[in-house]
């Protein structure tokens, strides 16, 4: 089933969304925000461990490529991605990731030699420089510490070649009987809002206390964070920030109840020692049709000029500096179907997700009651959206799957979408190699995900 926590997870600063713009291969999404499509969510594994990972599975050095914008235009968006090093124990591990991007390097070269009359050996110097241009690298480090089975802090630190400012950032983790307890601190903070455009925050510091799903299907979780600074959009100098990224504080806490009904549902058996009625992923291998629901609220306190649900161009929310209380109510209904188990080489995979979201209801009650439409065209992000995913089994553990979500408010209007290949290894029981593209942020990369839907 899809993720029915995002619905929760979107309201506070900590839900990561699949980017190759860091090292780590995450941003963070903007609170308030319309859910995120399913196939945008991180990975739970860290970008450097899928290369160790996937580094233990093959014989080979895993050099992994990825496409992302950049301001200097001339550096292009294709790139590759390796894990240069790796140093470990039983308690802590060291990694040194590098990308490159070729493009720069290519067109330098190839001038260098079409304008050169005679092939020198000044036109060898010229050919080099090029090579050791530190605009085409970028380096990141990251280091974990376990203090104990239950508690680990994280550091990482990268800078681009083309950036003068380096990205840092710590994380705490600790677990508790059945809730988990984060703190995290990075300066700069990536953000990525629902319109596909990048946000810095300068000072990004947050303490988030959450609790595991329990028997009843519900969950909470309460979240501290302060943001520091004026964001600045990254490639682009067109548009407002959202309210939530501003400076100041905020205390929020959530509650949600999800349940899921199901019409049918082949659970079966695996026969053991019979590769043949192995799952590709045991995460797909239930034929099912069923529906499922969750519903929430939201109660935030804010000392600062942010509002905790859209932006200034989209209710009218004054900006104005002081303290703030108000609740509200988000939630989402959807139906799943898939037939075929995932065991056989071809068409024994078919599936289709579809959930309606309400990210705030009482913003979409707001418009309402004030007849307030957008533009033609324009979507507000309070506004009703519907998330479709559709997945189909190509040839043995391969799937192709297309994520959209789609507004309803003024018509209806495709707003985001991802399409997907993944490739299933049955050595990790629930793991797959997935190459994705956004063709709304022309962006895509190759990772690992493991345990998810």
């Amino acid at each position: 089933m899809a993720r029915l926590k995002t619905a929760i997870d979107s309201a506070f600063w900590d839900l990561n969304l699949a980017s190759p713009q860091c090292h780590d291969g995450w941003v963070k999404s903007v609170p308030g925000d319309p859910f995120p499509v399913e196939a945008s969510v991180a990975s739970k594994v860290l970008r450097p461990q899928q290369f160790s990972f996937l580094q233990n599975e093959l014989p080979f050095p895993i050099v992994a490529p990825f496409l992302s914008p950049t301001s200097p235009k001339d550096l292009g968006s294709f790139g590759l991605q390796a894990l240069l090093l790796k140093l470990s124990s039983s308690r802590w591990w060291l990694t040194m990731t590098g990308q490159f991007r070729p493009r720069k390097l290519i067109v330098g070269v190839k001038n260098e030699i079409s304008k050169a009359e005679d092939f020198d050996l000044s036109t060898v110097k010229d050919v080099a420089k090029h090579f050791v241009d530190k605009a085409l690298f970028s380096l990141g480090l990251t280091f974990q510490y376990a203090f104990s089975p239950s508690t680990s802090v994280l550091f990482g630190i990268e800078g681009h070649g083309e950036k003068a400012k380096l990205r840092r950032k710590v994380m705490v983790y600790h677990k508790l009987p059945d809730h988990d307890l984060t703190l995290e601190a990075a300066w700069p903070q990536l953000f990525l809002d629902h319109k596909g455009k990048y946000w810095d925050v300068p000072e990004s510091l947050s303490v988030d206390l959450s609790s595991l799903l329990s028997e009843s299907g519900i969950r909470w979780r309460v979240g501290l964070h302060k943001n520091g600074g004026n964001p600045q959009q990254v490639n682009a100098t067109d548009g407002k920030p959202p309210l939530s990224l501003l400076p100041g504080l905020s205390l929020k806490s959530a509650v949600s109840y999800e349940k899921i009904y199901y019409f049918w549902r082949d659970k079966g058996t695996v026969e053991q020692g019979n590769e043949d009625v192995v799952p590709y992923d045991v995460r797909l291998n239930e034929p099912h049709s069923a529906v499922f629901g969750v519903t929430g609220g939201t109660f935030t306190f804010n000392g600062s000029s942010f509002s905790g649900s859209t932006s200034t161009e989209d209710l009218g929310v004054s900006t104005s500096k002081g303290f703030q209380f108000f609740g509200d109510v988000f939630g989402s209904v959807g139906y799943s179907f898939q037939r075929g188990k995932f065991t056989k080489k071809y068409g024994d995979l078919t599936r289709v997700d579809a959930r309606l979201d309400i990210s705030s209801a009482s913003a979409s009650a707001k418009k309402i009651l004030n007849g307030s439409r957008a533009d033609v065209g324009e979507q507000l992000p309070a506004s009703p959206r519907l998330n479709l995913i559709f997945q189909q089994q190509v040839a043995g553990p391969v799937v192709f799957r297309a994520d959209s979500r789609i507004a309803v408010e003024n018509g209806l209007a495709v707003e985001d979408l991802i399409c997907s290949l993944s490739y299933s290894l049955k050595s990790f029981e629930s793991g797959k190699v997935l190459a994705w593209y956004s063709p709304k942020r022309k962006e895509g990369m190759v990772e690992l995900r493991m345990y998810e839907f």
